[in-house]
């Protein structure tokens, strides 16, 4: 395990912290690779009952490292190359399918594209007041990712899934509980002792209780096929960034300007 992802257990609570606090955890592939692995091998220790991810600094995560963060993956060249999915898709999958463990979000701070996504493949989610969740998607010309097209409706409904993407929306603490997109939301000076506490209440039950708790009812969700869902939605997005469209957008964000769009 490399420094941008740490791990560190107590009792029978694993917490696995992004760790790039200079750039807001914001998602490289190391750091992307580093969080699955730490949930993979969660996922196999009987002494690991409860699994928390949270962020170093003021950020969960903001999203994609558009700075050109070098190319990584654990994967063999051949697994790479069959690999149709990648990191954005396997957030989703460790955390929902591989891990029966309750896996709880610590939302310290902003958490934005692949970074939110990311918070919504947990199970619980924790928010601090002043941390600010939004998809912006829209506003770089891109498509939903990171099983977002999957968690978000399931937390908050259609229309309102809906409406939180397309109109690009920021909300911030008590406004994401009233969303769907936490169950609580703690005071800023309180969040680190608060995600420990109600990470270790969980401990209070059976493991066997609280893995097979998960199991059904992530069985129960999955109304459509999780794997073949994330590659529609890796299609999607490889075909939005390659239009004329999203590099306007991307130009514009970096910019600082309004986009102007063409439709091509």
């Amino acid at each position: 395990m490399t420094d941008v992802v740490t791990t560190a257990d107590e009792g029978h609570v694993r917490t696995i912290t992004l760790n790039r606090p200079d750039k807001m955890n914001a998602i490289s592939q190391e750091l992307a690779w580093g969080v699955i692995g730490a949930v993979d091998e969660a996922a196999k220790d009987d002494n690991v009952w409860v699994v928390a991810i949270t962020g170093t600094g003021p950020a969960f995560c903001a999203g994609l490292d558009l700075s050109g963060a070098p190319d990584f993956t654990p994967q063999s060249p051949m697994e790479a190359q069959l690999d149709d999915i990648g990191w954005v898709g396997q957030f989703l999958l460790a955390i929902r399918k591989r891990c029966d463990k309750p896996v709880v979000a610590g939302v310290n701070g902003v958490a934005v594209g692949a970074g939110l996504g990311l918070a919504m493949a947990a199970d619980v989610r924790l928010v601090a007041d002043s941390a600010r969740l939004m998809a912006g998607y829209t506003r770089i010309g891109g498509s939903p990712d990171a099983g977002l097209t999957i968690t978000l409706p399931q937390a908050m409904g259609h229309e309102k899934a809906m409406r939180f993407m397309l109109e690009n929306r920021t909300v911030t603490g008590a406004e994401a509980v009233d969303w769907g997109l936490a169950g609580e939301a703690v005071a800023d000076a309180d969040f680190a002792a608060r995600l420990r506490e109600y990470c270790q209440s969980l401990c209070a039950w059976s493991p066997i209780t609280l893995r097979l708790l998960k199991r059904g009812i992530v069985s129960a969700g999955a109304g459509t096929d999780m794997e073949q869902q994330l590659r529609y939605e890796v299609a999607n997005i490889r075909r939005a960034f390659a239009s004329e469209d999203a590099q306007e957008a991307r130009r514009a964000f970096l910019e600082k300007r309004q986009p102007v769009f063409r439709g091509r």
